[in-house]
């Protein structure tokens, strides 16, 4: 009884992380200056931090908490892994989804030199924004069928690179960049399955790919990976089914 007091207590007081050797505690009252080194944003909002104060080494606890493995819609044919260091001998990468770049932690796929910072890669697949009256829909590339077509940012006014990602009104042709979208980028919670809405053109027919390209064991772990959303939504679905069974059951009895 008495280790397991112990195990409990060091563990409310700090926590282990694949990135440091030193166990990372809680930071009370982190100041603004504070900077994360995984994805290397200042303390804007003051989340909450992890750190080791000797080694000045700080995590937003949502850094902390990034999955290790991350199924991306915006790299369908294989997983990203979540790397503490670059593995390129610059030391450095150039994001896929913003196009700039990076020198903390990175999803990555060295097999196709795909890499994408923390913030990025929990992009919600949706957002509203002030400068536009409807929902702006995540994109992973050009809108448009011609890939080659030039196009503006509308909240910046800056020609935007083909290649990165955008937010995306389609019936008004309304794009914005991600960094003009969320001036205040923070790495977001992870849902146990993170899947963005793909760019429609460069995939055709999604669900035929999908269902092609996937083995037994993917296909469990897509299963069993719902959102909170989800989860939420199924859970007052039972509960409701619940209520009306327990009427029933009175009406029986009556």
């Amino acid at each position: 009884m008495g280790r397991q007091n112990k195990s409990t207590n060091a563990t409310s007081q700090g926590k282990q992380h694949f990135s440091h050797p030193h166990i990372l505690k809680p930071i009370v009252n982190p100041p603004e200056t504070l900077t994360c080194n995984a994805c290397e944003q200042p303390n804007n909002n003051k989340p909450n931090f992890h750190g080791c104060n000797s080694c000045q080494y700080f995590l937003h606890d949502n850094c902390f908490n990034a999955p290790r493995f991350l199924n991306h819609s915006s790299h369908p044919s294989h997983p990203l892994t979540l790397h503490q260091i670059p593995s390129y001998s610059s030391r450095s990468y150039t994001c896929k989804a913003c196009g700039s770049a990076g020198n903390g932690f990175c999803f990555s796929c060295a097999a196709c030199e795909f890499d994408i910072h923390l913030q990025c890669a929990s992009s919600p697949s949706s957002i509203l924004v002030n400068n536009h009256p409807h929902q702006l829909e995540l994109h992973f590339g050009s809108p448009y069928e011609d890939k080659n077509s030039k196009y503006n940012c509308d909240m910046c006014k800056v020609i935007m690179n083909k290649d990165d990602w955008l937010y995306y009104c389609a019936g008004c042709d309304f794009g914005s960049h991600l960094r003009c979208a969320i001036t205040n980028p923070e790495v977001g919670v992870f849902p146990k399955q993170h899947r963005p809405i793909p760019n429609s053109n460069s995939n055709p027919n999604p669900s035929q790919n999908s269902n092609s390209n996937l083995n037994p064991n993917a296909a469990v772990e897509m299963i069993n990976s719902v959102n909170a959303a989800h989860e939420q939504l199924i859970a007052a679905q039972i509960r409701a089914q619940f209520v009306a069974r327990g009427q029933e059951a009175a009406l029986d009895l009556i």
